[in-house]
């Protein structure tokens, strides 16, 4: 298949695959189907919709809503008009909004619901550029509201009416998209400061969907179900588009709330998610017989998965090797927003556990002296929105600095270290890479996730958020107190049992290194706390300043 952009890949994809079931999603509580002529038929109708409420080629359009089927046919409607869409994470307060929509200069934003829609309201005076939204369901806006408000059925219904003449207009505009058409802009959620706004091009998301989609191996009776963000790049070219170049079935998940019933009721073959979530899966049968551990993985995972794979953040080595002596390949990627995002993958036929597999075609890589991993083609992103220093300083002689700090083996696996940024030094001049110490920490059944801090102090520590059920039956066991004071187990039993454990795994690290100290969190890090991006990472600058006092107490009279 060769196709010069997006709308190309889908339009061709839909005249292939007609009839067959391109979307399987939830009305009602009950899965119903989507064919890909009926998908492609969609899209043109809100295309048309939209060029009526005025959207011009190179225009910007925003779309602030949870997955849902309607997301995916406002992306290609967008793309068809010739404008690029901004993907807003659904969970943005309307402040983070009214930033996003502004800064991008969005001429039109699609919601979900009145939920999303009054965030806009709240900031719209703010928004002197946009123009018109469009609502999936019914809202109610303000009195006096200045701008066109539409129904998702409303544009379409408009599009559909302009017959041919609406058809022909999507055509030329289809026509007039190159590879360098600006496709999308995409905020990154980040660890630290403001988001940046990700400029990708068509180029940049065909040949990443392609070159990943080429060592998937996906077959066409398999089935995808989906459930990360399609805010976030990597549920973008992974689930969308990758899945449309091969033709596949996707599933939308309805919530995080309904995975496991939805794995159930759709038996995938392919899941794609973020560590946190296999983390969970595999804490809750970790402490089962082998025999009944796997039975209960394969009753999650259904009879058809072949595989799984991970990617937005590190994957605890522990957790990759479990799944796959359970017979589960779990398969680790990596990339970042500024790449569309795919670099390398491990595949069914070539990976290494440890790794993130070996880089994609077309997509080079090469460390650095300092260790920082550098990514050359057509995959890194024309730049930063309104940014040229910010995109100066990333991409230098055409090679993108990702900010990760890795090595590359003899047989070209590539493996992460940590962020560069997040390195840190000791009161001794020790270097420290966090993100290994928190993977060894999180290899313990007892701990869930591990901040370590220690940036010009003596000794490590760390905010430790505990596995509750197992140290509670714990708890029972020493015949102790569960006690809770501000946000904290402080049961002096429990601390001293986290530690002894802390202190066993800890033997295999050098005497600098090891956490000597610890805080247990009574919850976990949330992402309504922005202690978490949008893909779960942890937000440790965020998290560290948070915790600052109570971690500073650690190190008195020590």
């Amino acid at each position: 298949m060769s196709v010069q952009n997006l709308c190309e890949l889908h339009r061709h994809t839909a005249e292939r695959m007609g009839t067959r079931v391109a979307l399987r999603h939830k009305r009602d509580g009950l899965f119903c189907d989507v064919s890909w002529t009926d998908y492609r038929r969609q899209a043109d109708d809100a295309a048309a919709g939209l060029i009526l409420a005025g959207v011009q080629p190179g225009d910007r359009v925003a779309i602030l809503s949870e997955n849902r089927v309607e997301w995916l046919i406002a992306d290609h409607a967008i793309l068809s008009c010739g404008a690029a869409d901004v993907p807003l994470h659904a969970p943005l307060a309307a402040a983070q909004v009214a930033y996003q929509v502004g800064h991008s200069e969005s001429r039109g934003i699609v919601v979900s619901s009145q939920c999303q829609a009054d965030k806009v309201f709240a900031v719209l005076d703010s928004l002197p550029l946009l123009e018109f939204l469009v609502s999936f369901e019914p809202i109610t806006a303000p009195t006096n509201c200045r701008i066109k408000l539409l129904t998702w059925d409303g544009l379409k219904r408009h599009g559909w009416q302009m017959g041919p003449c609406g058809r022909q207009e999507i055509a030329r505009r289809e026509a007039a998209i190159t590879g360098s058409s600006l496709a999308t802009i995409i905020y990154t959620s980040g660890t630290t400061g403001n988001p940046k706004g990700v400029m990708l091009s068509h180029d940049n998301l065909l040949t990443n969907a392609v070159g990943t989609g080429q060592i998937s191996f996906l077959e066409p009776d398999d089935l995808l179900l989906s459930w990360l963000p399609y805010s976030h790049i990597y549920a973008r070219t992974v689930d969308h588009y990758l899945t449309t170049w091969a033709g596949i079935t996707i599933a939308l998940a309805e919530s995080i709330e309904t995975l496991i019933a939805d794995l159930d009721a759709v038996k995938p073959t392919w899941l794609t998610a973020v560590p946190r979530f296999y983390e969970k899966v595999w804490n809750s049968v970790a402490e089962l017989p082998a025999d009944e551990r796997n039975d209960r993985l394969r009753k999650i995972f259904g009879p058809r998965i072949k595989q799984l794979t991970s990617g937005g953040a590190p994957l605890p080595q522990h957790v990759c090797r479990a799944f796959h002596a359970a017979g589960f390949p779990l398969l680790e990627g990596y990339g970042l927003t500024e790449s569309s995002p795919v670099i390398a993958f491990n595949n069914t036929e070539s990976f290494k556990i440890g790794s993130v597999g070996r880089t994609i075609e077309n997509v080079d890589v090469r460390i650095a002296e300092d260790g920082e991993i550098l990514t050359r083609g057509p995959h890194v992103m024309q730049g930063y929105w309104k940014n040229p220093e910010a995109t100066a300083e990333t991409i230098r002689n055409g090679w993108l600095h990702t900010g990760d700090v890795g090595k590359l083996d003899d047989e070209g696996f590539l493996s992460i270290t940590d962020r560069k940024k997040d390195l840190f030094v000791t009161s001794a001049g020790k270097n420290i890479a966090p993100s290994e110490l928190e993977r060894l920490l999180t290899s313990d059944s007892f701990i869930d996730q591990a901040v370590v801090y220690g940036d010009g102090r003596h000794f490590i520590s760390a905010l430790i958020v505990p596995n509750e059920s197992l140290l509670r039956a714990e708890a029972k066991k020493l015949n102790c107190m569960w006690t809770i004071a501000d946000g904290f187990v402080t049961s002096a039993s429990l601390i001293e049992f986290v530690q002894s454990r802390i202190d066993a795994i800890m033997q295999i690290v050098s005497q600098p290194e090891r956490v000597k100290r610890c805080l247990l969190l009574e919850k976990p890090f949330q992402l309504a706390e922005d202690e978490l991006t949008a893909t779960m990472k942890v937000r440790r600058r965020h998290i560290l300043a948070k915790y600052e006092q109570e971690l500073s107490a650690l190190y008195d009279g020590s």
